[in-house]
């Protein structure tokens, strides 16, 4: 079963506290939590001028890629990607969240000023496999390169 409900176990699941977490969703004006990374998932971050075409070419490749978020006015795009990921990523111009870092992160399902989500977790534990986002990479990369060369 997957849906708001189970998204939320999923991710508090990580917090030291779940019960602590739910509270602090409810009560936070915003309606975000700080969790650990590095546990169930990691964080990839591009800068949002590659984090949306990224996010258009995976949505085609899959349909429906793991967890996405944006911070407040666009400017980053954070995949939820395998645990592991953040220590191992060699991408120049990428940040990373792994083991030891925090990231604020809002209610599923619910509308927040802010963080939010661009492809909401389901509950299911789905997470953008790395190799297929470093490709989708590529291709956003590429793909306006073509188009301006095709014109001239």
């Amino acid at each position: 079963m997957t849906g708001p409900k189970t998204a939320v176990a999923w991710l508090a699941s990580v917090a030291p506290d779940p019960g602590v977490c739910r509270r602090e969703w409810e009560r936070n004006p915003l309606g975000v939590a700080l969790l650990p990374a590095g546990k169930a998932w990691d964080v990839l971050i591009l800068p949002g001028d590659l984090g949306y075409p990224t996010l258009d070419v995976l949505t085609r490749m899959l349909g429906r890629p793991g967890p996405v978020l944006t911070d407040f006015g666009d400017s980053r795009v954070g995949f939820l990607v395998p645990p592991g990921t953040a220590a191992r990523w060699l991408g120049t111009g990428i940040r990373t969240a792994g083991a030891g870092t925090w990231i604020v992160v809002p209610y599923p399902g619910r509308a927040t000023r802010g963080v939010r989500w661009l492809v909401p977790p389901d509950g299911s534990g789905t997470l953008t496999d790395p190799a297929l986002l470093e490709m989708a990479m590529h291709e956003a990369v590429a793909g306006p390169a073509r188009g301006r060369n095709a014109d001239g």
